[in-house]
């Protein structure tokens, strides 16, 4: 079994007068060897943007492209002629394929924006540009997983990715348990915890934490206090 442990408060950053970005793996002037990416995970980004600002218009290629937002709305526009709200319990998904150019702005002209930006190396270089979302309920506090992404190849109900790659998200409450088994033999795991403290491996982990397992048929997670966390499920190689 190997495993990597991110403590919050050793992320990157980038710091604007409308952007606050914590970076989980090396990205823009942030760069750490050991931390390129986990598998096919490339970026968690956690971003904080101010009210009326937002990532003006720029290009992507070859790259599955997840928003997940926290508080507040984000306006999207791409060159594939989308323009969308994405509020908090909503997913985007994008493929950049062999090229897009969007853009994502705070809809608020009073409040910060807060959300998660993915990004999952897909599957070939080349693809056709795609974007879908989806608004999910609120997950409940059972332990239940609440899949939000999952391979184009496969049946189950949530947005596709080029790539044999799944997110989840789920709460454990305090002193329970939730096992997690990996759907893909050459997977690994990534756990990032939204709020909460709980434990991976026996690791104790905190909001903003964030533990990759690899080379384990199953994972066991349990809330030290009520949590809430996201699971990214990547192939290694």
């Amino acid at each position: 079994m190997d495993k990597v442990f991110h403590e919050a408060g050793t992320r990157g950053s980038s710091q604007l007068d409308w952007l606050d970005s914590k970076h989980s793996f090396s990205f823009a002037d942030y760069y750490c060897p050991e931390r390129i990416h986990f598998g096919a995970l490339r970026v968690i980004n956690d971003d904080v943007v101010k009210a009326g600002m937002g990532f003006g218009t720029h290009s992507h290629q070859n790259m599955e492209i997840i928003s997940i937002p926290l508080k507040g709305a984000l306006k999207h526009k791409d060159s594939a002629g989308h323009s969308e709200l994405i509020k908090v319990n909503d997913v985007q998904v994008m493929t950049a394929g062999k090229g897009i150019m969007h853009s994502e702005y705070n809809a608020s002209e009073t409040e910060d924006v807060h959300f998660l930006q993915v990004w999952i190396i897909p599957e070939k270089e080349g693809l056709e540009p795609g974007y879908d979302q989806r608004s999910f309920p609120d997950v409940n506090e059972n332990g239940e997983l609440q899949l939000l992404v999952a391979p184009k190849s496969s049946q189950h109900n949530a947005l596709k990715i080029n790539q044999n790659a799944y997110v989840f998200r789920a709460k454990v409450t305090s002193g329970n348990t939730l096992e997690y088994t990996i759907n893909g033999n050459a997977n690994g795991v990534y756990v990032f915890v939204l709020n909460g403290e709980l434990t991976v491996d026996g690791e104790i982990l905190r909001p903003r934490d964030g533990i990759g397992v690899n080379g384990v048929n199953s994972l066991e997670i349990m809330g030290i206090v009520n949590s809430e966390f996201l699971i990214f499920e990547v192939p290694m190689h």
